[in-house]
């Protein structure tokens, strides 16, 4: 069984529908998904996982939170060479420039992306939620 890390901030609880989107497609493939926000996961933990998806919404000009998210993902990104990633997140305004800097940001540190990364503009609903699964399913596979 395939462990799979789920790490994500939320700020209005779409970023946090998202994870337990991806988890529900983690356990549909059969792995088992564990749903950790940043305060809770650290560097140290990187080997205990199969793979990981990262979740943050955009914030301010299209950037990762600041104060939690990013100081994590800092921290963790070292020891991410070679993984398997997945990325999503929400937004309310902007195009996505958060989310291709950081997809880029993590294959410059050679993460090894699953899938295109997923946004949703507020909460995610239809395709947005059958991609979130989509992606848990392809990181449990």
């Amino acid at each position: 069984m395939s462990k799979i890390a789920i790490v994500y901030w939320s700020g209005t609880g779409n970023t946090e529908a998202m994870a337990n989107l991806v988890a529900e497609g983690v356990a549909a493939a059969g792995g088992q998904a564990d749903l950790l926000t940043p305060e809770l996961f650290d560097a140290g933990q990187v080997d205990q996982y199969a793979a990981f998806a990262f979740g943050c919404p955009s914030m301010g000009a299209e950037q990762l939170e600041e104060a939690e998210f990013e100081p994590m993902f800092t921290a963790v990104r070292p020891r991410l060479a070679g993984k398997t990633v997945g990325l999503f997140g929400s937004y309310g305004w902007g195009d996505g420039e958060w989310m291709r800097t950081w997809a880029a940001d993590c294959e410059d540190a050679g993460c090894d992306l699953i899938a295109e990364p997923v946004i949703a503009c507020g909460a995610p609903e239809g395709g947005t939620a059958d991609a979130c699964r989509e992606l848990g399913r392809a990181l449990a596979g």
